[in-house]
């Protein structure tokens, strides 16, 4: 039936008079009565019957009274803007992408947060074999976190902070016995972190504006498996400020000027006025900030 229809019922059983239930439908006097007599034949029943001045229900109305006025409320509150969140009684799963090093450091600050408030949501930590594909378009991500790179037209996106860039090495690494500058720096071998088997980037743009340069030995698809190399090698891979390292690894500061890395989220513009999906943005804008801004 057309909800439409259930509405006019409701008005005019409170109204008791076509003329006034035009006017708070803001529609004419006739139109109203047109939908009567649509609502007469459906029903089979006259539904509002003429007594002087105004219209009384019949046994059938009465009947029909309340569950058109529940029906009514009903289809007003799915429609209704979503407000009002309680986090305490959210059950939802979110999904997040986002590289290992940075779902080492903020899972943590995130899910207690979560736990916190929020007991019954779960989070999904995918890695970085999502990025650059349509994952948010498709739902199968529910918020992108990093470096944002290619975005679908459409996706929304908002920037959170500028991660400075450190440099990490075993604690006992000879490049400790003597202040790290420049040319030592350049001199040890690195790890260069990447996805697609880049061995050079900023810092190598850097160093040849001082005419220096470094060598790449290996090259590694994540900042887990960076740390694992400096740990147990004499190798200098990259790290931000803020992010957790392995015990036994030291994070010091670059001895050249590299530009900080914008990390951002993203999402699809279906979730943008969802009660759950504003508010789960929402902690990870915290954790993120909390831990690196």
């Amino acid at each position: 039936m057309d909800l439409n229809l259930l509405i006019t019922l409701d008005v005019l059983l409170q109204e008791h008079s076509v003329t006034l239930a035009a006017e708070r439908l803001a529609t004419s006097p006739a139109a109203v009565s047109r939908k009567l007599a649509t609502l007469r034949r459906i029903t089979e029943d006259p539904l509002l019957v003429r007594a002087g001045q105004h219209l009384v229900p019949t046994p059938r109305a009465e009947q029909l009274r309340e569950r058109v006025r529940a029906l009514v409320e009903q289809a007003g509150a799915v429609l209704a803007p979503g407000d009002g969140l309680d986090p305490g009684t959210l059950r939802r799963t979110f999904t997040v992408q986002m590289a290992e090093g940075m779902a080492m450091s903020v899972a943590t600050t995130l899910l207690r947060r979560i736990r916190e408030s929020a007991p019954g949501v779960e989070v999904v930590f995918l890695s970085e074999a999502f990025e650059d594909t349509p994952a948010l378009r498709h739902g199968q991500v529910d918020v992108e976190l990093g470096v944002l790179g290619h975005l679908d037209p459409e996706t929304r996106s908002e920037q959170l902070i500028d991660a400075a860039p450190l440099a990490m090495a075993r604690s006992g690494h000879p490049l400790f016995d003597e202040p790290v500058d420049l040319r030592r720096f350049a001199a040890a071998e690195h790890i260069s972190v990447s996805r697609k088997g880049k061995r050079h980037g900023p810092i190598d743009a850097a160093l040849a504006e001082h005419g220096l340069s470094r060598r790449v030995p290996v090259v590694v698809p994540s900042h887990l498996g960076a740390m694992m190399l400096a740990l147990n090698t004499d190798l200098v891979g990259l790290t931000f400020a803020g992010a957790l390292l392995f015990p036994g690894l030291r994070a010091f500061p670059l001895p050249i000027s590299v530009p900080s890395a914008r990390i951002g989220m993203a999402w699809h513009p279906r979730h943008d006025a969802d009660p759950g999906q504003r508010w789960f943005r929402d902690q990870l804008r915290v954790a993120v900030t909390g831990l690196f801004g």
